[in-house]
């Protein structure tokens, strides 16, 4: 049975190079076409859509490609957690939590939820990191009460899912561990 995980958690939580180390195990194990990385694919799903009127329509959009590569594995990088989190956030794009959840649970999907100390020091030192990966993110960066909001936000919508899940802090990078735990999860 293939992997179908969703990872999830505020920004700053470490899940671009979490799912990379999980990309890594997964997509040579499981490639059977030697032109095309075919053994896992990973897909961002938030774009600037999430907390928007097109959240609605995009995560129709998204399941219908989830479902396209229902017998391949598949990494989320944010999905239903997210939107409902940004929803509430900016009061933008109703989201059909459970005809959602549904459609995940029968594709098997999983939920990782990758959160942070919360260390205000912490998060300014990894939005400082994001800065200067992404300058552009300087339009939209908050002060770390937002990040902590966020993954409470996070944690809230988690408590309420249907789908088997894992939490875990990554307090530092790299955190050999936290991917470690994430692979015996997997079995």
């Amino acid at each position: 049975m293939p992997y179908h995980l969703i990872f999830e958690g505020a920004e700053l939580s470490g899940k671009s190079w979490v799912m990379s180390q999980i990309y890594n195990e997964l997509e040579p194990k499981y490639a059977v076409n030697a032109n095309v990385l075919d053994g896992c694919y990973w897909l961002n799903c938030d774009l600037g859509f999430f907390g928007t009127e097109l959240a609605p329509a995009m995560i129709k959009n998204y399941l219908a490609i989830f479902k396209t590569l229902e017998q391949k594995n598949i990494l989320s990088e944010k999905f239903l957690l997210s939107a409902l989190v940004y929803s509430e956030l900016y009061g933008v794009g109703k989201i059909a939590r459970k005809k959602i959840e549904q459609k995940l649970k029968k594709m098997n999907f999983k939920i990782i939820l990758l959160t942070f100390p919360e260390d205000q020091e912490l998060i300014k030192k990894r939005l400082e990191d994001r800065l200067n990966l992404y300058p552009n993110y300087r339009r939209i960066a908050k002060a770390p009460e937002f990040y902590l909001k966020q993954q409470q936000l996070y944690k809230k919508y988690l408590a309420a899912s249907t789908l088997d899940h894992l939490v875990l802090e990554v307090d530092k990078f790299p955190d050999q561990e936290v991917v470690d735990k994430i692979k015996k999860w997997l079995g």
